[in-house]
């Protein structure tokens, strides 16, 4: 009897190693920054200090481990990370090779679509800014979503274009919405990054790699449409399914999937990230390893020739590896 006990009393022991062994292997992951490439770096962060943005740091790197690591031969690159209040957004210009412009027919409901939404105190205020700077604008001018619209009534929001023709928001958060820190009192006008949005087909799809895989939460859904919508988008009959994803820290993940109209064209195959189109996402998780080979077993595609060693000297990383999500954004993995 006693034998028996003691056996049952060691499977049980093995049972809670093996559960809490399985448990520790979910690495924490967070939004380290938002990347995009740009085709002329001097012109990119006057612009974007104009915005209040400051510059942290700046290198230029090249040689083997950034040819593997983004898919580009003959790489080299100007990295610039710029900062808005706790967000970091990373600038890359290639200096060689040179890569294509992003197409000047792009609309919001295309799938290469990504911006990044930056909180602002006063809507009137920013938008006479974006006005004084010449900015391009997608948006017909700044909109207030509707009360019909539950989850996103009081907000408001403006689309425009960097010099490069990147999509950027401008976005106001009323008491009671959005993270409780943009509501703290303060004399500057441009606060943060709150979130990355992206196009996308499918949102189940697209929660198994960011949910399921990368282990991102959702933090919110919505649909919305309506004139609003229609005139922020840019898009005539937009009607989006919205769905917000957090790490443990850094900006949002946003999907926008668009229910009407389906006429968005799908990334093409042949982007690559010297390309200006291309944006990415950088993710940082303590075990880079485990999550890489998470990926290749769920058959994600990898951007990177594999997981690669870089010096972190230079970019602040590691290890790392560039993979593709299911409609072509562009996510960077890295472990410090």
């Amino acid at each position: 009897m006693k034998f028996r006990s003691h056996a049952k009393i060691l499977v049980i022991a093995l049972l809670t190693l093996c559960s809490v062994s399985i448990f520790a292997q979910s690495p924490k992951v967070a939004v380290e920054s938002i990347g995009m490439t740009v085709s002329d770096m001097d012109r990119s962060v006057e612009f974007y200090s104009a915005l209040t943005f400051q510059k942290v740091s700046d290198v230029e790197v090249f040689g083997e481990q950034f040819e593997h690591l983004e898919g580009v031969f003959g790489a080299r690159m100007r990295i610039v990370r710029m900062q808005l209040g706790n967000e970091y957004l990373d600038l890359t210009q290639y200096l060689a090779p040179p890569g294509r412009p992003i197409p000047a027919d792009s609309r919001s409901n295309d799938l290469w679509f990504q911006h990044v939404a930056i909180v602002v105190r006063d809507m009137d205020q920013a938008f006479e800014k974006l006005r004084a700077l010449k900015v391009q604008f997608v948006s017909t001018g700044p909109q207030t979503l509707p009360p019909s619209i539950k989850a996103a009534a009081g907000i408001k929001a403006f689309y425009f274009r960097d010099p490069d023709q990147h999509n950027l928001e401008i976005i106001y958060f009323p008491p009671g919405k959005g993270d409780p820190r943009w509501q703290e009192k303060t004399d500057k006008l441009f606060l943060g990054i709150d979130h990355t949005a992206i196009g996308i087909s499918k949102t189940d799809a697209s929660l198994k790699f960011y949910r399921d895989l990368l282990e991102l939460r959702k933090a919110g859904e919505s649909e919305n449409f309506g004139t609003e919508q229609e005139h922020l988008n840019q898009v005539f009959g937009a009607h989006l399914r919205i769905t917000g994803m957090r790490a443990s820290s850094g900006p949002g993940i946003e999907f926008l999937e668009y229910l009407t109209p389906r006429d968005g064209r799908t990334r093409p195959a042949d982007v690559h990230a010297n390309d200006i189109v291309h944006w990415q996402t950088m993710i940082a998780t303590d075990d880079v390893d485990l999550l890489a080979k998470k990926l290749r077993d769920a058959h994600v595609s990898f951007v990177s020739s594999g997981l690669v060693r870089m010096p972190k000297d230079k970019v602040g990383y590691s290890k790392g590896a560039l993979v593709s999500d299911p409609d072509g954004h562009s996510v960077l993995l890295i472990q410090k």
